[in-house]
């Protein structure tokens, strides 16, 4: 009797899975695909070792050096004990499974003393290795990112710093001759955008990549796919979002014990003066001044420095860090390009700590050429899942870390195979579920991250972390002189088009774009 529940759900499982491919059978002679993505190409044992230099070793720049194949002994011996711990806990096996991309860790540069000592021991770790393990040569750490940008071992450079870094370091690292992979978002003011851009296009042997690592996951090309075949109708509207609910989510993160001001270099981290004037007078010609907080430049600020995303003098708040991951996801699967406005609302609801960007935004998109409008809605107070939808005239699609259509009663085109009961309106009448299973998820920003799909994707059934496969889609074009998923070109409409969004709810005005002219107007 006790194993009944256990076999009822097993059962239950079975039942729904049945379900699942009864409908998908059904959807068969309409939901014909391509293969989705290319088969997973392993770099040649003799392919180039490409040396690189990574420019902040923060949060998301640790992720991306274990992307890359490195991480701090410390990680490596933390992610042995889970997998001893939890025998579903799969992080250990994945990373030392990984594929090595054939590259080498040559420069680090990071502001915090401590960060930087652990970048270079991450990057010396090349064996992956626990504390006991045997490390490998230790790379160079620079003080400044411009001195690192000089260094003659260093082919390209991995960006992960504050965003109003992004733009500036990108400029400089493509005028240093190397090739970029820049965090997102692309920039941090409207200015810059159109900087970037023109030195990226004027260097084109120079690869540039910005890290929306949505564009590897395989569910997406499965969504264009079916917007291509024009299976969903019209689509008229788009409902996307973010919600989490925890101090790390809005970006509360922990200040670390061993940071003070004589291992933070603060003046690096705000900038030059030069810098600073120009931004200074970038909000003055914006109307934007009064945005800026209080002593900003001058007080050294624990909170500032690791919390840095809560206030406009670092940030681009919601619309540049949350925002362009669902914006970007949108584009890629209906080709968007920038909208034609924006109108923006919202406020501090909750996290009432001195930050100036708000944490609850509500963006509005307008598509006039297309009669389609994408609605961004974000809460940093709730945790309630809410996917992303495209709503067509004839069916609408949630678009997450699975795929689902669901065609609507009053569809014209599956009229007939509604008539004959082929499809049932208003439940999924397809659904694609790629397999995944993502382990130990612990804060709201892992669930948002998962949810979303962006932590993993599956190629030919096999699970790879989506940064790693964005890094080495980069790599790739790097060594066979191509151009990457996510180039200047998709990183100037998403910039753009977050920008929009940013300044509309700054301004209280709606944002206009104008598409001859290449430049954003009030309304």
């Amino acid at each position: 009797m006790a194993s009944v529940p256990v076999l009822g759900a097993m059962a239950y499982g079975v039942y729904k899975k049945k379900q699942i491919e009864n409908k998908n059978r059904n959807a068969s002679e309409i939901f014909r695909f391509k293969s989705d993505v290319a088969p997973y190409a392993s770099i040649p044992s003799d392919a180039p070792v490409i040396k690189i230099g990574i420019v902040g070793f923060g949060i998301r720049g640790a992720q991306l050096m274990q992307a890359l194949g490195f991480a701090t002994p410390g990680y490596v011996e933390d992610l042995i004990k889970q997998a001893k711990a939890d025998s579903d806990n799969t992080r250990y096996r994945d990373f030392m499974e990984q594929e090595d991309l054939r590259v080498e860790i040559t420069a680090v540069c990071d502001i915090f003393d401590v960060y930087g000592n652990d970048a270079i021991k991450a990057g010396a770790n090349i064996h992956r290795e626990g504390v006991n393990g045997k490390h490998g040569p230790e790379p160079k750490r620079y003080l400044n990112y411009k001195e690192l940008l000089s260094a003659p071992d260093v082919d390209a450079v991995v960006i992960a710093s504050p965003d109003h870094w992004h733009g500036t370091m990108a400029m400089d690292a493509i005028m240093a001759g190397k090739h970029v992979y820049l965090e997102k978002p692309m920039t941090w003011t409207v200015p810059e955008t159109y900087k970037l851009r023109s030195i990226v296009k004027s260097n084109p042997q120079l690869v540039f990549q910005l890290g929306h690592q949505n564009r590897q996951i395989e569910a997406y090309e499965r969504a264009r796919q079916i917007i291509e075949k024009g299976l969903l109708g019209k689509v008229s509207l788009i409902e996307t979002g973010t919600n989490r609910n925890d101090p790390n989510g809005a970006w509360v993160y922990p200040i670390h014990e061993q940071a003070t001001s004589k291992n933070i270099d603060w003046k690096q981290f705000e900038g030059d003066t030069g810098r600073i004037k120009e931004y200074m007078d970038y909000m003055t010609s914006a109307g934007l001044l009064k945005y800026v907080g209080p002593e900003p430049r001058e007080k050294f600020s624990l909170e500032r420095f690791f919390r840095w995303r809560c206030w406009w003098d670092y940030s681009t708040g919601l619309s540049g860090d949350l925002l362009t991951h669902e914006y970007d996801a949108m584009n890629q699967i209906l080709n968007l390009g920038i909208p034609s406005s924006a109108s923006s609302s919202g406020g501090v609801y909750f996290f009432k700590d001195g930050r100036t960007v708000p944490d609850v935004l509500q963006t509005v998109f307008e598509y006039k050429d297309r009669d389609l409008t994408m609605l961004y809605s974000a809460t940093l107070a709730n945790q309630f899942n809410r996917s992303r939808k495209i709503m067509g005239h004839d069916a609408t699609m949630e678009v997450g870390n699975t795929l689902t259509v669901t065609v609507d009663p009053r569809s014209e085109q599956y009229s007939d195979k509604i008539d004959k009961g082929i499809i049932k309106p208003g439940e999924p009448f397809y659904s694609y579920i790629p397999g995944q299973s993502v382990d130990a998820v612990s804060t709201a920003t892992e669930k948002y991250f998962a949810e979303r799909g962006l932590l993993f994707s599956f190629i030919s059934g096999k699970r790879y972390n989506t940064t790693f496969l964005h890094l080495k889609e980069w790599l790739d074009c790097i060594r066979n002189g191509k151009q990457p998923s996510c180039g200047i070109d998709q990183g100037f409409e998403e910039a753009i088009t977050a920008h929009m969004g940013t300044r509309a709810y700054l301004e209280g005005r709606t944002m206009y774009w104008n598409k001859e002219k290449e430049e954003i107007t009030r309304g």
